[in-house]
């Protein structure tokens, strides 16, 4: 059972000014295909913007924080604090999970704690703050609640495989790794996503997972492997 949204701003201290889009941002696209008739949008619009915002604002936040770090240790950083693994730390710290519109389909699957719907909804709430209130309300969610856990730490808790991968396939002139959703299964509130990973049109590594970013992420963990690579 989801709980009110309402209690969910009493919580976080913020008030929106236009309630549809808070509600948008924890409408799952199950709960849309089981009531069209409500004219309801799901939240992978917001997904989008939010991701696009949590990333300015964790980049400007480390540029400004650490002076000495290079490119390659920054970009490092980031990719630790905005990949699938924090965000859904995240969204589990604050509850998001209880708030979610789900079909009863996905709900029956636990999909109320999957990891990879719970990241989407925690970016679509970022994206839906910055069009309600702007970049200053979603630069001071963010600092409450995911930069000032970055405050002190001298490398990722989380390893980002893609990045790893990245940098190792540029150290070592290979090329730039190249991701390709390879097949999709599953039902709608099931789906599940394949995922290759080439280099210079080599075949490196395959994954899945239930997001097209697990997937990649278990593609470049595995294509490390055959590489030899301990990150």
């Amino acid at each position: 059972m989801n709980r009110n949204l309402n209690h969910l701003q009493e919580r976080l201290q913020i008030r929106f000014r236009d309630p549809r889009l808070l509600r948008q941002a924890f409408t799952h696209s199950s709960y849309v295909n089981e009531n069209r008739g409500e004219h309801l949008q799901d939240n992978e619009r917001l997904e989008f913007l939010g991701d696009a915002v949590l990333e300015l604002m964790v980049s400007e936040y480390l540029y400004r924080t650490y002076a000495n770090r290079t490119e390659g240790e920054l970009t490092k950083q980031r990719a630790a604090m905005v990949c699938e693994p924090s965000l859904v730390a995240f969204a589990e710290e604050l509850e998001f999970g209880a708030y979610v519109l789900l079909g009863k389909g996905e709900e029956q699957t636990g999909g109320r704690n999957r990891p990879a719907l719970l990241a989407d909804v925690f970016e679509a709430f970022i994206g839906a703050l910055y069009l309600d209130q702007g970049l200053e309300s979603a630069r001071q969610f963010l600092q409450r609640h995911v930069l000032s856990k970055a405050a002190g730490e001298d490398r990722p808790s989380v390893i980002d495989f893609k990045t790893v991968l990245q940098e190792y396939a540029q150290q070592h002139n290979l090329g730039t790794p190249d991701y390709r959703i390879v097949e999709e299964r599953g039902p709608a509130h099931e789906k599940e996503f394949v995922s290759e990973v080439h280099i210079d049109d080599r075949f490196f590594g395959t994954g899945s997972g239930r997001s097209k970013k697990e997937a990649e992420q278990q593609a470049a963990s595995q294509a490390l492997s055959r590489l030899g690579v301990n990150p």
